[in-house]
């Protein structure tokens, strides 16, 4: 009976040490236009890191623009196990094609439904050069679309339709901002589109 109790208490010990070990389930990420953490999650692009397993897990700080991520680390959260979404990679990331006032949807696919602030979009501005890291001085400070969800939970697949500015040319990022409500964090997302 003693030797039951003890294996039951280490086996109870070892259960908490590994959920402890374990960072938090899945969020988030964008599938449409394909976001750089789902083409990594897809094995569309290759040499992404963790990422390709956790599309859904680009959780930073929220704040943005004012707080946040540092710059040049807005891909990834500012987290450094997803850092190969801050690389430009000379600009070849593969881009959705777009146009001037385009009605632009993009779409989330969400695994873990937190109560939601809100959902912000925002672009780069014209001149943007697509290898370099993405800053705030890169990106229009006003977003191209908020949609406020005052605490709600989103629904798993979520759909939201953009239009896009003019005077944009060439490869442009998009950079989406989902912040939570009651945590600290947001989650981030970069889009790659050609004008």
């Amino acid at each position: 009976m003693r030797k039951r109790n003890i294996l039951a208490v280490g086996l109870a010990a070892a259960a908490a040490t590994l959920a402890t070990a374990i960072p938090a389930s899945s969020h988030g990420f964008i599938t449409t236009p394909p976001s750089r953490a789902g083409l990594c999650g897809a094995g569309i692009v290759k040499k992404c890191g963790q990422i390709q397993w956790e599309p859904q897990s680009v959780e930073g700080p929220k704040g943005f623009p004012a707080a946040g991520p540092a710059d040049g680390k807005l891909c990834a959260g500012g987290d450094a196990r997803w850092a190969p979404l801050d690389d430009p990679r000379a600009g070849g990331w593969p881009t959705t094609k777009v146009t001037a006032g385009q009605q632009l949807t993009l779409t989330w696919s969400i695994e873990a439904r937190h109560a939601t602030t809100s959902f912000r979009y925002f672009i780069t501005k014209p001149g943007y050069d697509a290898t370099t890291k993405l800053t705030r001085a890169n990106l229009d400070p006003t977003p191209i679309l908020t949609v406020p969800m005052g605490g709600k939970q989103p629904p798993a697949t979520l759909s939201h339709t953009a239009t896009l500015p003019a005077g944009l040319t060439g490869h442009q990022v998009i950079l989406a901002v989902w912040d939570i409500a009651d945590t600290g964090n947001a989650f981030y997302q970069c889009m790659d589109v050609t004008f």
